[in-house]
């Protein structure tokens, strides 16, 4: 299940959301399609410029966390998290503000960090991606527009359909699965970063809590009902849908 877009266009152009896009997916084509075939020198890539929890905790290596944030280990890595940002970044930076939403970025980003090197502060798997942060996005997202419409796309096998939901179905449902995932895996090993991804929803949700309180807390929403304060787009989405054969 994948969100394909939103139907809540920002006031403002997003310059700090283009920018980050821009930034992640060009570090990321810099180093990986050179590295990826040989797994040695990726290694050493991780080692210098990824987040090691034990090395974090020992006071080492401590810019890598601001570098890891900006690391992919993959293609489908990277595309989901470009996903996203480019559907929810928007209207965070819209409602903040260019400087401020970068400040809540990275420091939902380094919160991210912080609650997995909690998690498993003993880890020598590197952590690298731009998921904590953008996961601070989603949270601020629920707080402040619970019921903008979002376009998913479930996918099963070679079949596919679109349905239109309020973001707080779609980033509650996606905020379970972390905690799931966060319980039910081991910390140590490789693999998804969930406690990162708990930590930068978290981080999300209680920085943009002043933005809503500021703004009439429960008045915020009973303006709009829940919804975007400005009139949703209502283009039709260019996905596809299969139809079942009668």
């Amino acid at each position: 299940m994948f969100p394909i877009r939103d139907h809540n266009p920002s006031r403002n152009t997003p310059y700090v959301t283009y920018a980050l896009l821009f930034i992640n997916i060009v570090v990321f084509l810099a180093y990986y399609p050179a590295l990826s075939t040989d797994p040695h020198a990726l290694g050493g890539f991780w080692d210098t410029w990824a987040i090691v929890p034990a090395e974090i905790v020992a006071g080492q290596d401590l810019m890598t966390l601001l570098t890891g944030m900006f690391l992919h280990g993959g293609w489908m890595h990277l595309i989901g998290n470009v996903l996203f940002l480019y559907i929810f970044g928007d209207n965070i930076e819209d409602a903040f503000g260019h400087v401020r939403f970068l400040l809540f970025y990275l420091f939902c980003g380094l919160a991210a960090s912080a609650i997995q090197i909690i998690a498993d502060p003993t880890s020598s798997v590197p952590v690298v991606g731009a998921s904590g942060a953008i996961a601070g996005v989603l949270g601020g997202y629920l707080l402040l527009y619970p019921k903008a419409r979002v376009d998913i796309i479930i996918i099963f096998i070679i079949f596919f359909k679109t349905f239109t939901l309020p973001a707080w179905i779609v980033l509650c449902g996606w905020f379970g699965m972390q905690i799931f995932g966060g319980l039910s895996t081991p910390s140590t090993g490789g693999g998804v970063a969930y406690w990162a991804h708990i930590g930068g929803f978290g981080a999300g949700l209680l920085i943009a809590l002043p933005y809503w309180v500021s703004h009439g807390a429960n008045r915020f929403w009973q303006r709009t009902e829940g919804h975007p304060p400005h009139p949703p787009t209502n283009a039709p989405t260019t996905i596809p849908v299969v139809r079942r054969r009668r």
